[in-house]
């Protein structure tokens, strides 16, 4: 009888499942025969790159034929100047997904621990569990990330905690008082991650200030990404700041070339641009307020949002709404996986995607659009 494949395979991702993107809209189409689907499900910002990112492509499409910078030079320099860090400071990513990854691999043991929010997201429990780690998982509270239960949970053996600002998919933030009580408690020896991917959408004077702690000599690493306000998921680019004795040891087991060359062109065009980051800032919170309004309307609950997605609870089988909104045309994302049954994520878009979305929430739930 042959070796099967999982007899060979590493026994701690035996039990990850698959992560499950959001439906494209390719694929709806052709299963249903629709056209001009909308998707509102992965968080993504509804506006296309720049024009001036744009360019920045087009004119690195000549070089092709040669592998990107793998140090990202002329990006890290960029960036460390926005941040008043040096370039030392500064690892690029294949976004900063991949650099989660990379932090797990770089400073976990088999046996050592994690703290993890639930629900959260998901990279962070399967890479721990994928390289032997023991993940610690505190629940939230009123959907928000409770730092006092977190901190409560680490131990001697806890190398590395998880903070999502804002937190997916929640769309709620833990304020700078908030991390401020939680830090003076964590040991020198725990190295707390904020993952700041929708930082954009929640800046404010609440927000806290997380570099200030990695200035401050604190082991902490903060994780940004061009995914989602500057318009580049589609080029995979994010980026960590750290010590620069982390960033050494993070760079000795990053893949080369780990950054495409249009990632780096767009990204640095993309830094250059601030007007087109604070016209989605603007659109998205025009945009929440008219969804919380639509909601309100149809009796709808949702948790307001300080990001650029809004998590709502339509009271009944979120599956059976999800599937209902296809019909529609209309993609949005159900939390069961998370363990939340009624609940639905759904990513702000533009008005008349919004329009659209509250339309089609509106004859799935047999109530009447304002």
């Amino acid at each position: 009888m042959p070796t099967q494949w999982e007899s060979l395979a590493n026994e701690h991702i035996l039990g990850i499942a698959p992560y499950e993107p959001g439906k494209p809209i390719e694929e709806l189409e052709r299963e249903l025969g629709i056209h001009d689907a909308i998707k509102l499900a992965s968080n993504e910002n509804p506006l296309p790159p720049s024009e001036r990112v744009q360019k920045a492509i087009s004119a690195a499409l000549g070089a092709l034929n040669r592998y990107p910078d793998g140090s990202g030079f002329y990006l890290r320099q960029a960036l460390a100047k926005k941040h008043g860090v040096t370039p030392e400071h500064v690892v690029l990513g294949n976004g900063s997904n991949e650099l989660i990854e990379l932090l797990v691999h770089a400073f976990m043991r088999p046996g050592d621990e994690a703290v993890v929010p639930h629900p959260s997201f998901v990279v962070y429990p399967t890479s721990v569990q994928a390289a032997g780690g023991i993940r610690v998982v505190v629940m939230l509270k009123d959907y928000r990330l409770d730092l006092e239960a977190m901190a409560r949970a680490i131990t001697p053996l806890t190398k590395l905690v998880f903070i999502a600002n804002p937190n997916n998919p929640t769309a709620t933030m833990v304020t700078a008082e908030e991390v401020e009580r939680f830090m003076a408690r964590v040991p020198d020896r725990t190295i707390v991650v904020f993952d700041e991917a929708y930082v954009e959408f929640a800046q404010g004077p609440d927000f806290p200030d997380s570099l200030g702690y990695m200035k401050q000599g604190r082991k902490v690493v903060v994780l940004r990404t061009f995914s989602k306000a500057a318009s580049l998921a589609g080029l995979r680019v994010g980026y960590g700041l750290a010590d620069p004795d982390a960033i050494g040891l993070l760079n000795r087991i990053r893949p080369p070339f780990n950054v495409n060359s249009l990632a780096q062109a767009a990204a640095l065009a993309a830094l250059d641009d601030e007007s087109h980051v604070m016209e989605c800032v603007r659109l998205i919170e025009a945009g929440r307020h008219f969804l919380y309004d639509e909601f309100k309307a149809l009796g709808i609950k949702y948790v307001p949002s300080r990001a650029n997605f809004i998590l709502v609870d339509v009271g009944r089988s979120a599956n059976e709404i999800y599937q209902k909104l296809l019909r529609e045309g209309v993609i949005v994302r159900p939390m069961t996986s998370f363990g939340m049954e009624t609940a639905l994520r759904i990513t702000v878009g533009t008005p008349q995607e919004n329009r659209r979305l509250v339309k089609a929430l509106a004859a799935v739930l047999g109530k009447k659009a304002s």
